[in-house]
């Protein structure tokens, strides 16, 4: 017998149904009929109910039904009956009545009167009976009687709740939960049920979650942030979005939050209990309604009643009422474009799993031709059935039109997964292997899941099966995959350059390997012995007739050029502007546009730079470019931080780092964004984890620019905690990563961190040199980035030669400006203004406090404390003409500092560290924000608005 129903142990997205639930008990006497299909979390929320101070109060019962062939009379009533002998205990002589629970339920019978002679027989009237338990529910004064899944109940007990509710006691709320499939008559408390005068009724359906709540109740039952919104997706199609089913469904699986592929969910395993649960409503049915059940099984997608029909081979009458004993069993649903379905993917697998192979089989081939009658064949569907028919001619056949179409469609994952399951037949031919390898190794490009497919091609590497010819085409794909990857790195540069030699007849493929070689971003390779093949990649281009190689290359070269700062680069950015005839053509724009883009971003070109990436962005999603998309997307985050556009960047790095988490190369650039945000916040500890995941202790393998960045970040956040020797250690990793690739144009953000760590440590002469070797570096490249910085750090080492230092400092905060680095132009106009601060006058201490209120517009908190600080500690106050503003009960702009920490989940201690101000004053500034917004305490705090 499968257990009652349970609930998920979170509560998520049920705010609105509690508190009409709450509300209604409170309405006494009342009747609350709480319904819901199985796993929707009905106990879950009168759990919440139950335990929540909210109630009142009340003396709280609860009762069970259960489901057995012979329910016991009275059972879930009596039950919740025992609960009771403590507030009865403390209430006065009961009614005479009563005596008669006395043998129903024994542990009341200290606290009842005793029975009458004549009736201490054990046989009692029921009528009496009844009475009793009213009279028992009168006695406890406020009263809640939850009765659950009431549709397993027996007649007695529906009795019993009848008669309660036609005169009910005046304290009294009846809750009770139930599944209104299985209502034997379709209504809670049977038809002949009608509330008695002055009942408050308060019917309440119980809906599945949402796409959006089925996120975040993964992401707590996983024990992670967030999850991605495509795994939600997933994860609620397979579930229909119930919570139970989700709670169950991870908790067998044990499935990791991020790094998943579309399909992982298919391969999982279906929950004991869920299978329970589906398997008992199959019980029963009527023979006709079996295999209708069992051909639906057989479609992975919702299908008409006229498609199943005929692979049930039932029509007519028979069909209609097959049809309408599922849907009233809620073992199918009825979409509103007339197909039905299983409720959620794990019920049909219970019951696919639950047939034979060989009644799958002849399912699957009825299948099949049916749908190959159709004009428009549907070919994914036909491909499946004739795998699952073991058609193997049919399956070759329709699987790769099928991964065909979905290329045409820039439906990379659905071809990936097509492909990798034709190329694991052991029976094809040589001729299809060579085939439908390339075509892999093509949807691998333009799709996420590259993990799965690199395994494929490895694999095929090996297999005696691809020929000589291909095999080379294969490596060059396998090596391009597996350089997304920090952990793949060295192999795939392995792979690429064994590939030059295997193309060798084909020196459109082999300049795609060089390219590949040549693109400077990836791991501490020095930049010069990689300008061979970027020669050799370049002088291919003209020669490539194939127009999509050809752009391919463009990509990859024009994207390195620029990166480089190379002056070259220039004139040739317009050749990506132009428009692809096919759907490959507009992808290599899109992935040229999207890499310029991101070379830009690197030296400081943002204008341009968003200009190549919203173009580039739109047309990868046009033609399906999902990887493309991926990079972009975490490209767009670090353009967004250096311009400042930071409302909402948190969020919005987190949700991709969740969805992306498995491709190391955008991971990494996420990390570094979020880093960074916490650095300026004031998290060290937050920050210094982000940082330390962009690869900066492993820059072999990492994305040397992301690495160069996260190396600059934590030297900053040494030097805030005043370790001189660990800022001092970063600053010697990064130069020696940079003075490795030889990348100069690459130096804006390292450059500075480092000069002001070896000047705190007294090393003023290896600044010096790293000056002027950046001075070097740069010397005729268009690196705008880097030259704004090599001010700021010109400006430092005259600050420690005794100088001021404002006027480099000054030029670098203009050509900040001018780039769009609001950020790094308050950086650098707080140097400005600092020399001048420390001489005093109304001036000096106008231009530091607009440098405050710079920081406090972006939202860098603490550089904005940090400048209210120091005018504080010089004993400085700004003059204000109109005095101070109040506020009344809106926040004032401190106010709206400490709430967003709180909500953040700061402590005071943390927050005063932050903010650079007192313990005690953090205290008020608390206790204002929580009276002002009118919550109760900290955590409510997250879900007011602080805009």
């Amino acid at each position: 017998m499968p257990p009652r129903e349970q609930g998920a142990a979170v509560l998520v997205g049920r705010a609105d149904e509690l508190n009409r639930l709450r509300s209604a008990v409170r309405r006494r006497p009342a009747l609350v009929q709480l319904e819901g299909e199985a796993g929707v979390g009905k106990s879950r929320l009168v759990t919440e109910l139950v335990e929540s101070a909210d109630v009142g109060v009340l003396t709280v019962l609860v009762g069970h039904c259960q489901h057995s062939r012979e329910p016991f009379p009275l059972g879930a009533v009596l039950d919740a009956l025992r609960r009771a002998r403590d507030p009865l205990a403390c209430r006065g002589p009961l009614n005479s009545v009563t005596s008669v629970l006395r043998a129903a339920v024994p542990e009341l019978a200290d606290v009842l009167p005793p029975l009458p002679p004549e009736l201490s027989g054990p046989v009692f009237d029921r009528h009496l009976l009844f009475r009793a338990v009213r009279e028992v529910l009168v006695a406890l004064g406020p009263v809640l009687l939850v009765v659950e899944d009431l549709h397993w109940a027996d007649d007695g007990t529906r009795q019993l709740l009848r008669f309660l509710m036609a005169d009910p006691p005046p304290e009294l709320a009846v809750l009770v939960t139930y599944r209104r499939e299985d209502l034997p008559w379709g209504m809670p408390l049977g038809g002949a049920y009608r509330p008695g005068p002055g009942v408050g009724v308060e019917i309440l359906p119980l809906e599945p979650l949402g796409t959006a709540e089925v996120r975040v109740l993964a992401g707590l039952l996983l024990g992670v942030d967030t999850v991605s919104a495509e795994f939600a997706t997933t994860l609620h199609e397979q579930t229909a979005g119930l919570p139970f089913v989700i709670e169950e469904f991870l908790r067998v699986n044990r499935v990791a939050a991020e790094g998943t592929t579309a399909r992982w969910a298919d391969r999982a395993e279906v929950p004991v209990l869920l299978r329970e649960a589906v398997t008992e409503r199959l019980v029963g049915l009527s023979p006709d309604a079996g295999r209708l059940v069992r051909a639906a099984a057989a479609f992975a997608v919702p299908a008409s009643v006229e498609v199943l029909g005929v692979v049930a081979g039932l029509a007519g009458e028979r069909l209609r009422e097959a049809v309408t004993e599922l849907l009233a069993r809620a073992l199918l649903r009825e979409a509103a474009n007339g197909t039905v379905s299983f409720r959620h993917v794990l019920s049909r697998r219970t019951v696919y799993g639950a047939m034979n192979s060989i009644e799958r089989k002849e399912l699957h081939r009825r299948a099949v031709r049916l749908l190959a009658a159709h004009e428009h064949p549907p070919l994914v569907q036909l491909a499946e059935h004739s795998r699952l028919a073991d058609l193997r001619a049919e399956w070759l056949c329709y699987g790769e039109a099928a991964a065909d179409q979905a290329l045409a469609a820039s439906d990379a994952t659905t071809a990936s997964t097509l492909l990798r399951l034709l190329l694991a037949e052991p029976a094809l031919a040589r001729a299809d292997v060579d085939r439908l390898a390339v075509k892999l190794g093509e949807a691998a490009q333009a799709g996420l899941d590259a993990t799965g497919s690199a395994s494929a091609l490895k694999r095929l590497l090996v297999d005696d099966r691809l020929s000589a010819q291909a095999r080379g085409q294969v490596r060059m794909q396998l090596g391009l995959l597996l350089s997304r990857f920090f952990h793949g790195v060295a192999e795939g540069r392995a792979q690429l350059e064994l590939a030059v030699d295997e193309l060798g007849a084909r020196p459109d493929l082999a300049a795609k390997c060089m390219s590949a070689l040549a693109m400077p971003c990836t791991g501490d390779v020095p930049q010069p012995s990689l300008a061979a093949w970027l020669r050799k990649a370049d002088a291919e281009i003209e020669q490539c007739e194939n127009q999509e190689r050809r752009l391919s290359l463009i990509a990859d070269v024009l994207g390195t050029l620029v990166a480089l700062g190379d002056p070259a680069a220039e004139d040739r950015m317009s050749t990506v502007t132009v428009l692809g005839h096919t759907p490959g053509e507009q992808r290599q724009i899109a992935r040229a546009r999207c890499t310029i883009a991101d070379s830009l971003t690197v030296t400081g070109r943002f204008h341009a730079a968003r200009e190549h990436l919203w173009a580039g962005v739109r047309m990868a999603e046009e033609s399906g470019g999902l990887y493309v998309v991926s990079t972009a997307r975490s490209t767009m985050t670090r353009l967004d931080w250096f311009t400042g556009d930071w409302e909402g960047l948190a969020e919005r790095a987190g949700s991709l780092l969740a969805r992306y988490r498995e491709l190391s190369a955008v991971a990494a650039e996420l990390e570094l964004v979020l880093g960074h945000l916490a650095l300026v916040s004031g998290d060290g500890e937050t920050a210094r984890g982000h940082l330390l995941r962009t690869g900066v202790r492993t820059p072999r393998v990492a994305v040397a620019q992301v690495a160069l960045g996260g190396g600059a970040g934590l030297i900053r956040l040494a030097l805030r905690e005043d370790d001189i020797v660990l800022a001092s250690a970063e600053a010697d990793a990064g130069v020696a990563l940079l003075r490795r690739k030889e990348v100069w144009a690459w130096s804006g953000e390292l450059l500075p961190a480092a000069v002001d760590a070896y000047l705190a440590a007294g090393r003023a002469r290896e600044a010096g040199e790293l000056v002027r070797s950046a001075e070097e570096g740069i010397r005729g490249l268009v690196a705008p980035l880097a030259a704004a910085a090599l001010h700021t750090c010109r400006g430092a080492l005259e600050e420690h030669a005794g100088g001021s230092g404002a006027d480099h400092h000054a030029a670098a905060a203009r050509a900040f400006d001018t780039m769009g680095a609001p950020y790094l132009a308050a950086l650098a106009w707080e140097r400005t203004e600092a020399h001048r601060l420390s001489a005093g006058g109304d001036d000096a201490v106008a231009a530091y406090t607009r440098c405050a209120e710079r920081y406090h517009a972006l939202g860098a908190t603490h550089d904005a404390a940090r400048c209210r600080h120091l005018l504080r500690c010089l004993g400085i106050v700004t003059p204000s003409r109109q005095g101070r503003r109040g506020y009344g009960e809106r926040l004032s702009p401190r106010e709206l500092e400490v709430a967003r920490l709180l909500a953040a989940g700061y402590t005071n201690t943390k927050i005063a560290e932050t903010l650079f101000l007192s313990a005690r004053t953090i205290e008020h500034h608390t206790s204002r924000v929580l009276r002002k917004l009118q919550v109760a305490s900290r955590r409510d705090i997250r879900a007011a608005d602080l805009r």
